[in-house]
């Protein structure tokens, strides 16, 4: 698809930042990235399972069904910009994005609806996306046990204005067997260490990063492994059932760095981390690599969550602890993040 293919980008072409610190202070004025922007209400909220009832806590995707206590969790992710790059890819992440971040609330993810919007009416080009989204869609299905509760493609057609780009819109509902059941993204307690599973790849495509501190709007779409994602789902799943977890948030937009700092903020903790020295460290803080989840963990705890994953043959990463509010990252100390910024 010449119309929508991306130009050949490497991460050599990008230097590595001398100081973290001009990117983050860039990326934390991205009004849809940034945690602390008072307008941006998509920070983690401090969920707690006491709190469910049957209208609360809709902006956490997490609901109570009816008077005896059945609660569900909803997810919604849509994505226009990698389906231009690469549709069948695009349409699997978008599905393991949402299966994730519903597995990390604890939730037995069941059924997605999917819809794709504003495609271009008696388009080859635009026909040959819809196949491959929707077979993309189909791979993501079985490999999460998925049922299809609603499919459909709406159409546009050309004029002067042009057309909105075609996007894809999943969402996926999970069914949750009790209240003690709910796991929540935010920092919980100082001292609490903090590991990351899933492999790290010196991959900044189609990031936050890449886009606005660089610049650069042509790139391949980020490392994913539909096979991998699957068994880590089928791992977290175990490891949320036996208790072994405090918290746990995938490794989301902004990548690791900002996915720690939305999880920070409601308790007004921090995190001290050490970045992978085999890894460049702006693809290991800002890369947006699929596959990852930051977790916490008690330290009686750790040797048998570590074990376990071991035994699979899944890759776990110790990053550090929590810390009383400030943030560090290899030895550096970045501020607090109670000032409302970082610095």
């Amino acid at each position: 698809m010449s119309e929508t293919e991306s130009k050949i980008f490497t991460i050599d072409q990008v230097p590595e930042p001398e100081d973290l610190r001009n990117v983050i202070y860039s990326m934390v004025a991205i009004p849809h990235l940034s945690p602390v922007n008072i307008f941006n209400e998509f920070a983690s909220p401090a969920i707690e399972s006491t709190q469910v009832g049957k209208d609360d806590l809709s902006s956490a995707g997490i609901f109570q069904i009816d008077d005896d206590g059945k609660l569900g969790s909803q997810v919604i992710y849509a994505d226009y910009r990698r389906l231009a790059v690469d549709p069948f890819i695009a349409a699997q992440i978008l599905v393991a994005k949402a299966v994730r971040r519903l597995v990390c609330y604890g939730a037995e993810p069941v059924a997605m609806s999917a819809f794709l919007n504003n495609v271009e009416f008696a388009s080859p080009i635009a026909e040959e996306m819809v196949m491959a989204a929707r077979l993309g869609l189909d791979a993501a299905a079985t490999a999460f046990n998925l049922q299809f509760s609603n499919r459909k493609i709406f159409y546009d057609y050309s004029n002067e204005e042009g057309l909105v780009p075609p996007t894809l819109i999943v969402s996926l509902v999970g069914k949750l067997k009790s209240r003690d059941q709910i796991l929540t993204p935010q920092l919980k307690q100082k001292g609490h260490n903090i590991l990351l599973i899933g492999r790290s790849f010196n991959d900044i495509n189609a990031s936050e990063y890449l886009d606005h501190f660089h610049e650069i709007k042509e790139w391949p779409l980020m490392h994913f492994n539909l096979s991998s994602e699957s068994k880590l789902m089928v791992a977290m799943k175990e490891l949320i059932k036996n208790d072994l977890i405090v918290s746990a948030s995938p490794v989301g937009i902004g990548g690791l760095f900002f996915t720690l700092l939305r999880d920070a903020l409601p308790n007004e903790l921090g995190f001290d981390i050490t970045t992978d020295a085999e890894i460049r460290s702006d693809a290991f803080l800002f890369g947006e690599g699929m596959g990852r989840i930051v977790v916490t963990v008690e330290e009686e705890k750790e040797n048998e969550f570590v074990d376990y994953l071991f035994d699979r043959k899944i890759p776990v990463m110790t990053l550090g602890h929590i810390t009383k509010g400030e943030i560090r990252i290899d030895d550096k100390s970045l501020g607090f993040v109670d000032k409302g910024i970082v610095g």
